[in-house]
């Protein structure tokens, strides 16, 4: 900015800009309420079906979503003008302040050609007119006017130009509709930028030889703006996809002679690991951008994770790189389909694929430092973790058929190996697998999360739970054991569903019932993951008799059957007469009570209620439970009542005191306190095991 420029400055049209919009940021502010609490509010509750579920819900809530994005724009775009309005005044007003004590000491300043300027004397004491007083000046109050005036510029410079790079980085943050970038300033964004090169520019520079110094304080700046839209962009398009492969190959080297690599490898590993999470954190945020840059670094990291990279000691995948830093962060869910889609392409082309990861027989390096035993060789355990912290993409990539079934390839036809060989722990790919597939059919992340909640199932969600449930099933005893408890999740998350179908006295039903009694006795095998299915499933049978009113008597039934039906299967695990030993040893171990949260039916809205009597029937349960698996019990089929008693009496306690007044009613015989409840549901529940058992081994 010039002289004349900032002299002459009129900033009533850049207040006028602020004032209308503050006037957009308010209207905004009233429309993103209307849509949330109720465009969106009454989406949510509405029983949509056929085309609607699929489109028209989705379109509302994106239609929402853009709302409060526009509103927070909006708000930034406020506040950034203003902040510029402010400062730029402030300074000609300095300007203004300087020009004055030069005029009261003879001197001001001139522009001059080229944007520059001059600082000469007001009036010559030769030319002053008789009488005329000149005021002294000394070549100190020239300088010190230049230095005033020049530092004056350059500031308003500053202010006007980062203005304009802020405001440009945010509307190119989204090619359609509106960022959610929010900065109260415009230093704040300038800054974010500033730092986003500077690091940027010493990954590129330096790379694995930079200093331990250096990295810890790279490290620290992550940390510091890992959320931050304008720095996630800057930082990954500035480094670039090839660069942030090949510095991340590098660094994982083993034998790299560099200080940084040495120190850490020695006693530091834990900040590679505090390091690899907050870089996940930044590349994820940054592909929630569409700046043009940074469509065109999806475009390359997709091509250019099927090349390899060298080491010193030797060459490892694009894939295995990249998958290692989307174990953290939201990465956009386009970006992991269009990857996932590539990486089961690449591994059907591999045929076994863990061959190629595992090097053909060479040394490969640690590419995972969160933790300290994986390995990070299998770019599918990376991957899944990602789809598990983005329940819509996981979603999506499992339900998708083409160009090949990923969810097949993923959940039974892939082969696995060892990438923890100093661990003997489960398979981190196949329990990573298990976890993206609980987000896929339930649109959560983590069921045992704090304050995790039920979501109501959408269309592809219930497809996905019909597909997996299908291919499980299908997998038979080679189940995974690592799937079991995202199963028995999984289950207990659509327990309404599942409820019904095991309850149904027709074996037709939308669920297929031997493929359910199928899986529930792959996740009996394991005394820890059979609670657990038995406790969500006790959600579901809890909801029922707490919500059925019309006909009180079907829900009593529906408990008894879907008891009987979870018995057989854990007999069916635990008893066999093919002499296979299906149970695990955790059935030796004592039964102990664990919360199973977040998962609550949604129908009712009574959810305290609910877990009250989840509470106290599993508590029955677990004392039933405690001494009936052993060698006299599991060698004789007994009927399941006897099995079940307090697991069955307590229900037919909970459904009694739930329809007192029905049973009671001389209308309905056969429902008596003593007796006439405990002989509906001990009949309910042999039924229920008596389908169980025509249906199993049905898949």
């Amino acid at each position: 900015m010039d002289l004349e420029t900032l002299r002459q400055a009129n900033f009533a049209t850049l207040s006028e800009a602020i004032t209308a919009w503050n006037g957009v940021v308010d209207k905004l502010e009233t429309m993103e309420t209307d849509a949330r609490d109720d465009l969106k509010a009454k989406a949510d509750k509405a029983n949509w079906a056929g085309v609607n579920a699929t489109v028209s819900r989705t379109f509302i809530t994106k239609t929402a979503g853009e709302f409060s994005d526009a509103h927070t724009q909006a708000t930034t775009i406020r506040n950034i003008l203003k902040d510029t309005h402010d400062e730029l005044v402030g300074y000609k007003k300095e300007l203004d302040q300087a020009l004055e004590r030069g005029r009261q000491k003879n001197i001001t300043v001139t522009s001059t050609a080229g944007g520059g300027f001059t600082v000469t004397m007001l009036i010559h004491p030769d030319r002053a007119g008789r009488g005329t007083s000149v005021p002294d000046h000394s070549q100190q109050d020239v300088d010190q006017l230049r230095d005033d005036v020049q530092r004056i510029l350059t500031r308003a410079t500053e202010s006007d130009t980062t203005s304009s790079r802020v405001l440009k980085a945010i509307a190119d943050q989204a090619e359609f509709g509106f960022s959610g970038a929010a900065y109260g300033d415009r230093d704040s964004a300038i800054d974010a930028l500033r730092k986003a090169e500077e690091a940027a520019k010493l990954i590129k520079e330096k790379g694995d030889e930079m200093s331990p110094a250096e990295f810890q304080k790279l490290n620290s700046v992550l940390g510091s703006y890992k959320n931050d839209p304008l720095f996630q962009e800057k930082f990954a398009t500035q480094v670039g996809p090839k660069g942030m492969l090949e510095f991340w190959a590098d660094l994982s080297s083993p034998d790299n002679p560099n200080e940084l690599t040495r120190t850490l490898t020695r006693t530091q590993l834990d900040q590679l690991g505090d390091f690899q999470k907050n870089l996940g954190v930044v590349l994820g945020g940054a592909t929630q951008s569409d700046s043009p840059a940074m469509r065109q670094w999806e475009n390359d990291m997709l091509r250019l994770s099927g090349e390899r990279y060298k080491t010193r000691g030797a060459e490892v995948w694009g894939y295995q790189i990249m998958s290692n830093l989307m174990r953290t962060g939201d990465y956009d869910d386009q970006f992991l389909n269009r990857y996932g889609k590539e990486l089961v392409a690449t591994e059907e082309k591999m045929k076994i694929p863990g061959n190629y990861w595992q090097g053909m027989g060479q040394m490969m390096p640690k590419m995972n430092f969160i933790g300290d035993a994986e390995f990070g060789r299998d770019p599918m355990t990376g991957f899944m973790t990602a789809l598990a912290n983005s329940p819509d993409a996981a979603t999506e990539f499992f339900n998708a058929k083409e160009p090949q079934d990923n969810a097949q390839w993923v959940l039974k036809d892939r082969p696995s190996f060892d990438d923890s060989p100093l661990d003997d722990g489960p398979n981190e790919a196949l329990d990573a697998t298990g976890k993206a597939m609980f987000a896929a059919v339930s649109g959560v992340t983590d069921p045992d999360a704090p304050g995790a909640k039920y979501e109501e199932h959408t269309p592809e969600q219930r497809e996905a739970m019909k597909r997996s449930l299908a291919i499980l099933a299908g997998a038979g005893n080679d189940f995974p054991p690592e799937m079991r408890d995202s199963m028995a999740y999984a289950m207990g998350n659509h327990g309404d569903w599942v409820h019904k179908a095991m309850s149904s006295p027709l074996v037709e039903h939308e669920l297929d019932s031997g493929q359910l009694m199928e899986v529930s006795k792959q996740i009996s095998r394991n005394r820890d993951d059979y609670q657990t299915l038995t406790q969500v499933m006790h959600q579901s049978v809890v909801a029922d008799i707490l919500t059925e009113k019309a006909h009180p008597e079907d829900s009593l039934d529906r408990a008894g059957r879907t008891m009987g039906f979870l018995e057989e299967a854990r007999y069916q695990a635990t008893n066999t007469d093919k002499g296979e030993a299906l149970a695990d040893a955790s059935w030796d171990k004592a039964w102990r009570y664990h919360i199973v949260g977040g998962l609550l039916t949604p129908w009712h809205p009574a959810g305290d209620a609910v877990q009250r009597g989840v509470d106290m029937i599993t508590a029955k349960m677990l004392e039933d439970e405690q001494n009936r698996i052993n060698a006299e019990a599991t060698s004789d089929h007994t009927e399941t009542y006897a099995n079940r008693r307090k697991e069955l009496q307590s229900l037919a306690d909970l459904w009694y005191k739930e329809n007192t007044d029905w049973a009671e009613d001389p209308a309905h015989e056969g429902y008596s306190r003593n007796q006439g409840v405990y002989s509906q549901i001990e009949s309910s529940a042999n039924d229920g095991n008596k389908k169980a058992e025509g249906v199993a081994g049905i898949q």
